[in-house]
């Protein structure tokens, strides 16, 4: 079992809103949680919004123009190649372990995210629904065959040598700042199979959930007493849309979140403790 820091557990545990998440947790053992960026800062990837759920930085990749324009492919994959290791070298922090020890001791009920970094899975945590996908596969276009981003990486790397030890700002989801003329002479990765186009198996700004990931997510929503929103904003509509189901079939939404949420007049209450901070004084506490 994880040990946590005792100085950090005390920490969390002061804080005024402990004692009242707790007992949310105990009333409601089926508690659907809904996690987002902010739960996997502390493992160094960065967040796509500040405090006031405001987007950072450069306007991100838009679905529809990575399917038709050739550039926005370029920037992608010469960004991502640069971005994703750092991605996949992140380890769950110790709010991820202590969600995972809440399922396992049958503390909390479902489990939905909005990320797409695969954190919580390594942590341990069962039957995740990942509402935007997995930045760790990658979908051909064309054939529809699945392959692992870490195969697409070894084509990326041998295609575009000159990209090697490239040094850039991490962004959100693997992504990296690189400037304008590192994209000239980029080769686009294509399908090992086909030679097709391939798209990262996410769910890209102006894209839908697909329609089942929705339905099950609506569906944990439907069976959980009460909403647990951890590290979001909520200010897209697929994960805002779970809070006002919750708030209209009469189930108690709370947040543990750093900054303003899109449901803040939903809450019951909230604290803006760091999720790695009082999730494992949480867990700790229930245990």
């Amino acid at each position: 079992m994880q040990n946590f820091p005792s100085a950090s557990l005390q920490a969390a545990s002061d804080d005024p809103a402990f004692d009242q998440l707790a007992q949310f947790l105990q009333r409601h053992p089926d508690v659907l949680l809904l996690t987002g960026a902010g739960i996997s800062t502390a493992s160094g990837i960065p967040a796509y919004r500040d405090t006031e759920g405001v987007r950072r930085g450069n306007a991100p990749v838009q679905g529809p123009d990575f399917r038709r324009q050739e550039a926005v492919r370029r920037r992608y994959w010469a960004r991502s190649m640069v971005g994703w290791p750092t991605l996949a070298r992140a380890a769950p922090n110790p709010g991820h372990l202590a969600i995972a020890q809440l399922a396992q001791r049958r503390r909390i009920g479902g489990l939905v995210t909005q990320n797409v970094d695969g954190l919580h899975q390594q942590a341990g945590s069962p039957a995740v629904t990942e509402l935007h996908g997995s930045i760790h596969g990658v979908v051909c276009l064309d054939c529809h065959t699945r392959h692992t981003r870490r195969l697409i990486q070894d084509q990326l790397e041998h295609d575009n040598p000159q990209l090697l030890g490239a040094t850039a700002t991490p962004a959100p989801d693997g992504d990296a700042l690189l400037e304008p003329s590192q994209l000239a002479t980029f080769h686009v990765p294509v399908c090992p199979r086909c030679g097709g186009t391939l798209q990262p198996d996410v769910v890209f700004f102006g894209d839908g959930v697909p329609s089942s990931c929705a339905a099950e997510a609506e569906r944990k929503m439907m069976e959980a007493g009460a909403l647990l929103v951890v590290g979001s904003s909520v200010m897209v509509y697929s994960s805002f849309r779970l809070c006002r189901m919750a708030a209209e079939t009469g189930k108690p939404v709370a947040a543990i979140n750093l900054g303003k949420t899109r449901a803040d007049h939903l809450l019951a209450f909230k604290t803006e403790a760091p999720a790695q901070d009082i999730l494992p004084a949480i867990a700790a506490m229930l245990g």
